[in-house]
């Protein structure tokens, strides 16, 4: 046997309420799916944005707002091919993923053109002084890539850069670039200056000099593969 119960006024009142509100909206919903594919067919897509607008005000809003706060992406600069194609030769030579190393060759890129040096001798240096090992340190203290000793170079950090910076892969490819064009500057020319970057001065047989250029020579044979496939 069933039994009713009276339902106090109160729930009653804002049980209409909702019900009322819901028809409501229920009507506003089916106006606007009307209005919607009428400006479907006849080709008025602003007017279906606008109407998006109407519904859900709110959640546009807050895309917007989530794409503004999105930081812009910052691009690495494109290598030429001829970069691309040494940037393949020492990921395999010297097992170093792609991703790691880009930024490398577009920095000595970078500092290959503002220093008018080739960029290849530059990659070939880093191959010698520390077969890309960015953490690389001497006993003398040369420091990164390059092999930079801080206590000489200084002068070569950017402004806004304190001594740490030697220990920034990028920053030690831009100072030790500084440091290549200097020496070359210098000793007037390629060989000479290769010598007096790696401390061997003194070596009659040039082996600092012959094996960054062998290394130089490995990376150009490289590109030209590249190039022929």
């Amino acid at each position: 046997m069933f039994t009713s119960t009276a339902l106090p006024p109160a729930f009653l009142r804002a049980a209409l309420a909702v019900t009322a509100l819901l028809q409501k909206f229920l009507m506003v919903v089916g106006l606007v799916f009307l209005v919607g594919l009428f400006g479907v067919q006849a080709g008025h897509s602003g007017l279906i944005d606008g109407l998006k607008t109407l519904i859900s005000p709110s959640e546009v809003a807050d895309d917007e707002i989530s794409a503004s706060e999105e930081p812009a992406e910052q691009s690495t600069p494109a290598l030429t091919p001829k970069m691309r194609g040494a940037l393949d030769y020492v990921s395999k030579h010297y097992r170093v993923s792609n991703e790691a190393l880009e930024p490398i060759f577009a920095a000595a890129q970078s500092a290959g053109k503002e220093l008018r040096l080739d960029p290849l001798l530059i990659i070939a240096v880093i191959g010698v002084e520390s077969a890309f090992n960015p953490y690389s340190q001497s006993a003398v203290g040369a420091t990164g890539l390059m092999q930079v000793v801080p206590r000489y170079h200084l002068d070569k950090l950017p402004d806004d850069v304190d001594r740490s910076g030697f220990l920034d892969p990028l920053t030690n490819v831009r100072v030790g670039a500084k440091v290549l064009r200097e020496s070359i500057s210098r000793s007037g020319g390629v060989e000479n200056g290769l010598q007096q970057f790696g401390g061997a001065v003194n070596d009659p047989d040039r082996r600092y000099s012959t094996k960054v250029l062998a290394e130089k020579q490995r990376l150009e044979q490289a590109t030209q593969r590249l190039r022929t496939n």
